[in-house]
């Protein structure tokens, strides 16, 4: 079994099933006896340039173990998806399963805005008493 690291952009008009779509990739792989270390949902980004007069798509990220001989099922399945924009297959050397840095960024966005909540609720209380 070979590591591969998979990106694909799904429409925009897809955000009610961006889930179904991704939960579809995901039988697809365990169907061929391959293993998910890393899947990511970026979310619904702004593209670099215009693909297929869009300007956003969502972005998902997938970090996959499986035959070689898989991957040209998986190409065809994306080729044949209207709803995937665009794709990219890269082999990598090893199975990759920490957070990309475009999450660790959003985990912390997010801790960060928890924290200030925390702080502005702790201060508006200071100030009713």
């Amino acid at each position: 079994m070979r590591h591969y690291e998979v990106i694909f952009m799904v429409h925009p008009d897809q955000n009610d099933n961006i889930s179904n779509i991704i939960n579809h990739y995901e039988n697809i792989i365990s169907v061929s006896k391959g293993k998910i270390h890393r899947l990511e949902n970026w979310g619904r980004r702004q593209l670099a340039y215009p693909i297929k007069k869009l300007r956003k798509a969502y972005y998902v990220l997938m970090n996959i173990e499986v035959l070689p001989e898989f991957i040209d099922i998986l190409e065809a399945d994306f080729r044949f998806n209207e709803a995937v924009i665009r794709n990219m297959i890269i082999r990598v050397r090893c199975a990759v399963s920490e957070p990309s840095p475009i999450m660790r960024i959003q985990e912390q966005e997010e801790s960060n805005d928890i924290l200030n909540n925390m702080k502005y609720v702790a201060r508006s209380h200071v100030k009713l008493q």
